[in-house]
Formats: C-alpha cells, structure tokens, sequence
C-alpha cells in the first residue's frame, strides 16, 4: 500500500509540474519588488544526441543582477551600461560548457525586480551543431519566454503561485505521513 501511495504521489506531482518541465525558466516565478534574492536560470537540453554549449539571457529593463553564482565549466561575458555601483546588466553569455540531452543548463545570480510588473526575459541556447533556439514566445508557444511576476503582496491572492506549491506540498506531505503512519501498524517496520 505504502509503495502504491508513493507512485500515486510521485505521478501527481510530476502531472502537476509537467507544464514547467521542457522550457527555459527563471525561479522564482514569483517575487516581492526591491527584494535582492537569488535568481536560477534553467535551460533544457531536449535535442537527441546534442549538447548545449552556449546560453544567453538578455535581461529585461527594471530587472537588476547583482552578481553571479559560479557556473563550473562555463565562461560568463557581461555586457552592461554605465560603471561600477551604477552598472546595469543588459546580456549575459555563458560559454564553453557542454550539457547532455535531458539535463539542464543551470546558472544562478543575485537580482531584484524594482516595480510591481511581469518582467519577460529572453534566452538564446545554442547547440553543438550551431542550431540555435531563441526562448522568447508567448506562454502558449513551443518556446516561451521566461518571466518572472513581481507582486506588492505575494500572500492572500487566490491564484498566487506560492500558496498553490505551498499547498500541494503540504497535502503531499500529510499523505506520505498518514502512509508511514498505517505502515508501522502492528509493530512492523515499513521496508
């Protein structure tokens, strides 16, 4: 019964999560404005037998990278305006990695939104044999943009995207718990 709850679960949680998987995301979704955190840009490798070996994120106005994580067999080229405190960045290119087919590119940095507002990004992934895959369509296209939605107030909407995870997760974890919990009747450790 145990094993048949946990692939039950392990089913609706990938359902629940199978919009999001095969596109180039930024997480958080969902942010509070003028608040530094981090940021993780993740970008698939979906072509069979290829390797991706270039992103680009081009950085949406009002959006502020702080600084960035370090991205172990990459290269990262900034291109800003301005100087020093003052520096915004425009475009990021991270090179020379060499990512498989169902893994992804993943990079993180430091970032805050300044206004309330929807910021959409765009990536240019480039592969081995210098296809390119420009992720900067509408929702409803094969390659959307990335956007991240910073809100005034991330509690008390009914749609808020934190409190819709928040809740799966929670019922998730009461279910797994109420199966350890019929798993250990009768003295028998669950194996």
């Amino acid at each position: 019964m145990v094993r048949r709850l946990a692939a039950f679960t392990a089913v609706a949680w990938a359902a629940l999560c199978a919009p999001a998987l095969g596109h180039a995301v930024i997480s958080p979704p969902v942010v509070e404005p003028a608040t530094l955190q981090v940021f993780t840009l993740s970008v698939p490798t979906e072509r069979e037998d290829r390797t991706t070996t270039s992103i680009e994120l081009t950085v949406p106005k009002g959006f502020a990278i702080d600084s960035f994580a370090p991205a172990r067999g990459w290269r990262r080229k900034v291109s800003s305006t301005g100087s020093g405190e003052g520096a915004v960045v425009n475009k990021v290119t991270w090179t020379g990695g060499n990512v498989p087919t169902e893994e992804d590119a993943v990079f993180q940095f430091n970032a805050s939104a300044s206004a309330a507002q929807t910021y959409t990004f765009q990536v240019r992934q480039t592969y081995d044999d210098e296809t390119v895959v420009d992720w900067a369509g509408p929702e409803s296209s094969d390659t959307p943009a990335p956007r991240v939605e910073a809100r005034d107030s991330l509690g008390g909407g009914s749609s808020s995207t934190v409190a819709i995870v928040a809740l799966v997760t929670a019922g998730l974890a009461v279910l797994l718990a109420a199966a350890a919990l019929l798993g250990t009747r009768g003295g028998r450790p669950i194996t």
